[in-house]
């Protein structure tokens, strides 16, 4: 519970700072209808392949899709466009971004340090997420996707734009969670597993079976 304890801790420093932007905001509330606006976080390995099949079942109402990665993920860029390059071909009106953030921890960090480089993630995301404001953001699991998925949480708090954070774990976690689910399982409107024994450990979650 360290983890989620950091992140509390960091969630209440960030609200102090920014509850300025709640008097900048002056949208027209209203009944959400399609399009839907959605960001895509990607991460490097096994997520951006993952996450790019779960979008490939989707309509073309999700849209524009933002997506966001690491600054330091080579891989991914090259995967999205290739999807969206084909996904043109079907839907003519298709849209999208790239973005880039800080990666908030590497392999083999320490604790101490992964803070700083979290909260330093957190604050280049707010104002992306801000500019963005997703209706929905969909992710599976990379680190990249904590600092964006607080950020969008913390926007909700301040009332500035409510956006439904669905967190899908990888199919390669079958006993615990991932770092990124462990800390989201708090957050996240919708968390779901593909394995039944996950389900057993973390009622809140949602078991559809293999989905990937």
């Amino acid at each position: 519970m360290d983890e989620l304890l950091v992140v509390v801790l960091l969630l209440l420093l960030l609200s102090l700072l920014f509850v300025p932007l709640v008097l900048l905001d002056r949208r027209r509330r209203g009944r959400r209808r399609p399009p839907f606006s959605l960001l895509v976080v990607a991460g490097s390995g096994g997520h951006t392949t993952e996450i790019l099949r779960l979008l490939s079942c989707l309509s073309e109402s999700y849209s524009p899709r933002h997506y966001v990665l690491a600054d330091s993920d080579k891989m991914s860029e090259a995967k999205i466009r290739s999807f969206e390059q084909k996904r043109a071909e079907t839907f003519s009106k298709s849209q999208f971004s790239l973005d880039r953030i800080p990666r908030s921890r590497e392999v083999r960090q320490s604790w101490i340090s992964s803070v700083v480089t979290t909260l330093y993630s957190i604050l280049y995301s707010l104002p992306l997420t801000y500019k963005r404001k997703p209706d929905l953001i969909l992710c599976n699991g990379p680190g990249t996707c904590v600092p964006v998925c607080l950020s969008a949480f913390l926007l909700g708090l301040l009332r500035i734009k409510r956006t439904i954070i669905v967190y899908v774990e990888s199919i390669c976690r079958v006993e615990t969670l991932s770092l990124s689910g462990k800390i989201l399982y708090y957050f996240s409107d919708y968390f779901i597993v593909q394995w039944p024994d996950l389900k057993k450990k973390y009622p809140k979650s949602v078991y559809l079976g293999r989905i990937v």
